[in-house]
């Protein structure tokens, strides 16, 4: 028998019969060992009926560009010695154990060892890189891929077969949650048990490799370390199955690690931070340093508060050591006020986002601004995205947010601004049969969103003037809607509430009957797809599932049928496996999008973008449901979902499309915001709505 065939075999049986053998987990790890690179290339857990399979094929079968050389448990370094720097990448083993298990690699002078062990039914890996050279030698841009299964083929193989990837960073503390997209249990967990990771990194992206359909390979990235001759930096990590976030957090700590919370994640200048730090086990020699300031702490029932005012406007890092050098942290924001954010970025836009020259056919449209260039963004550069930065579509979210504002402060400046945006719309992007289009010369992109957006800012101005003509316009866009496209579009936002209350406040009995029937059939639809959600411009996304439900909601609130809430009930953890709970502002509650600094960006990279704006339709549904249901704990979700969305506007009034979270993106460093300011104003949108009810 052919001697490598002989080894694969011996690898799967070896592996898989270990881990088939212990029973004191309920879904004992599995894994499949390619005995040419000593990577994991298959990870399951034994007893799940749907038999995931939580890694991407790194064999080219699932995607063509996906090969052995990402497999879970290889990876690279740069290596510097003397003044020379060159990057390495482990790939092909010189030695590797019978079982998998020990897998040595040699690259240079630095030999990388993995060790394999099963305990309880969990995989326990070890990293140890060491220097046999005869020189110091300095390591740094360290990664170890970890390819799980985050991508997007269609709704049924996402929620059956697919994970939403929660990554913490936090040093010593760092955990990845994977959790089943259909939110149902087995899920994955994984756990830093000594050394840390700092950051993580995303590759293999781009508009030819998965578009917008694949978040792409993540590594993650272990801090830079200097070697002397002889000496060892190892990080290890413990894999295992949990039922759900609490049992996450609960397995966490029993396996030695910390759970860092905070009360909430951007404050305002004057309010007190407090960090909440868990451990499983007494810790010793704590401390916290706020932006490398020594800070208090005081332990009481196994929780460590870190108690701290904040008194100037900025990013505050809130580090936590323990345990003789091991650390981890919280990323915090600090903002003057939100209030006083949100009227200094309507301000903005009214006096520098505005088209206000007569002779230019957009007159009278809120623009992109480019924020490197200080001006309105023309939507004239050679080989860009132009239909991501027309002057309709996903812009129209900032005449909703000025319409809302309007509402509150009757602001009659403001309101000059309005009505002259709300001509534009009227006359330049619809027809006379109300017809809805992106751009002026209305010759393509009629989407479907098109149509909720300009009737939500229709029957915003209605509330805000009262002026009929506006109700009517709202109801009309609507119309041309469900004549165009049917009731089974899962649109993003659609006015349920307000613009019923619209319709009845103007005395629109007969347009409102209407509207509701067309609601109600379009839940129709909904409840009959369940959770087979449909493709859109995406095939699967937190912007299909979201909406849906907060259209259900909203129905329910409107007409207190049963059937609306059930459905709701039943599609909201799908909602929630989005959202993970990271102590981050960039993070916490906000739902994974990985695509749209490409198409909305300046900057044009795919990668994850914490926060996106999108989100906030997220903590939409949460408002909706605390409605619903009384349970305030989503209002306070909510509220937390949209507060920290206020990270991507400035005290300066200015704004930003886009975080790009990830340390780099196929090489190319990531941890900034988009130099434009596109549609993100959506956020304010909703954090008018969750916080003011408008």
């Amino acid at each position: 028998m052919n001697r490598q065939f002989y080894r694969r075999i011996k690898i799967f049986l070896c592996t898989c019969g270990i881990a088939g053998f212990i029973g004191a987990a309920d879904f004992p790890v599995k894994v499949t060992i390619n005995p040419s690179t000593g990577a994991v290339e298959q990870l399951t857990l034994s007893g799940d009926e749907r038999q995931m399979e939580w890694l991407v094929k790194t064999d080219g079968t699932q995607y063509p560009w996906v090969k052995e050389n990402l497999a879970w448990g290889l990876g690279y370094f740069t290596l510097t010695k003397g003044h020379e720097s060159i990057k390495k990448e482990w790939q092909n083993p010189i030695e590797i154990s019978s079982d998998g298990r020990q897998v040595t690699y040699r690259e240079g002078d630095i030999q990388v060892q993995v060790v394999r062990t099963f305990k309880d039914g969990d995989l326990m890996e070890r990293y140890i890189f060491t220097n046999y050279g005869k020189e110091p030698v300095s390591l740094y841009d360290m990664g170890i891929y970890t390819p799980l299964n985050d991508n997007y083929p269609g709704a049924q193989e996402c929620i059956n077969g697919r994970t939403n990837v929660q990554v913490w960073d936090g040093e010593n503390a760092a955990y990845v949650n994977a959790l089943r997209m259909g939110g149902t249990a087995p899920h994955l967990g994984m756990v830093v048990t000594e050394g840390a990771v700092k950051s993580y990194e995303v590759w293999e992206r781009g508009d030819r490799k998965g578009n917008s359909h694949y978040r792409g390979i993540l590594a993650l990235n272990l801090p830079d370390c200097y070697l002397k001759p002889g000496k060892s930096y190892a990080v290890a990590w413990t894999i295992f199955s949990h039922n759900g976030n609490e049992d996450f957090k609960r397995k966490l700590l029993e396996k030695g690690s910390l759970l860092v919370a905070c009360d909430k994640y951007v404050y305002q200048r004057g309010e007190t931070a407090r960090m909440y730090v868990q451990s499983g086990s007494p810790l010793e020699n704590y401390a916290a340093r706020m932006n490398g300031v020594s800070v208090p702490v005081v332990e009481k029932d196994g929780t460590y508060l870190v108690e701290v005012p904040l008194l100037q406007a900025g990013e505050v890092r809130l580090d936590f050591f323990y345990n003789g050098g091991k650390h981890t942290h919280a990323d915090l924001l600090v903002i003057n006020g939100e209030r006083d954010l949100l009227a200094k970025r309507v301000e903005f836009i009214r006096t520098h986002q505005q088209m206000n020259n007569p002779s230019d056919p957009r007159f009278g449209a809120y623009m992109v601004y480019d924020n490197e260039g200080d001006s309105i963004y023309l939507n004239d550069t050679p080989n860009c995205n132009p239909v991501d930065r027309d002057e309709g579509a996903e812009r129209v979210g900032m005449g909703v947010l000025l319409a809302k504002q309007y509402r509150l402060t009757k602001d009659e400046v403001l309101k000059e601004s309005l009505l002259k945006y709300a001509r534009f719309l009227r006359e330049k992007l619809q027809t006379k049969d109300f017809v809805t289009y992106s751009s002026v010369d209305q010759k393509n992109r009629n989407r479907g969103y098109n149509y909720m957006w300009v009737a939500e800012f229709y029957f915003q101005m209605y509330q805000a003037t009262g002026e009929k003509q506006f109700a009517t316009y709202g109801y009309e866009t609507l119309q041309a809607m469900y004549r165009q496209f049917g009731y089974g579009f899962y649109a993003i936002g659609i006015p349920v509430i307000i613009g019923l209350e619209s319709l009845e406040k103007a005395g629109m009995q007969k347009e409102y009957r209407k509207l509701l029937k067309d609601f109600e059939k379009t839940g129709e639809v909904f409840i009959r797809n369940g959770l087979n959600y449909p493709k859109s411009e995406v095939n699967y996304e937190q912007s299909i599932v979201a909406p849906a439900v907060h259209f259900l909601a909203q129905l329910y609130l409107v007409t207190k049928e049963q059937k609306y809430l059930d459905e709701v009930k039943r599609q909201m953890p799908v909602v929630e496996a989005f959202n993970g709970f990271q102590p981050s502002f960039h993070l916490n509650e906000i739902a994974i999008r990985h695509w749209d600094g490409y198409w909305f960006g300046k900057r044009e990279m795919f990668g994850d973008t914490f926060p996106h704006y999108w989100s906030t339709i997220t903590g939409a549904v949460y408002y909706y449901y605390a409605l619903c249901t009384g349970d305030k704990s989503y209002q306070v979700r909510a509220e937390n979902i949209v507060r920290n969305n206020l990270c991507l506007f400035f005290e300066d009034g200015k704004a930003s499309c886009a975080y790009l979270y990830p340390y780099k993106i196929d090489g190319v460093k990531g941890q900034f915001y988009d130099p434009y300011a596109n549609d993100q104003d959506w956020a304010l949108v909703y954090y008018l709505l969750i916080n003011n009810g408008i």
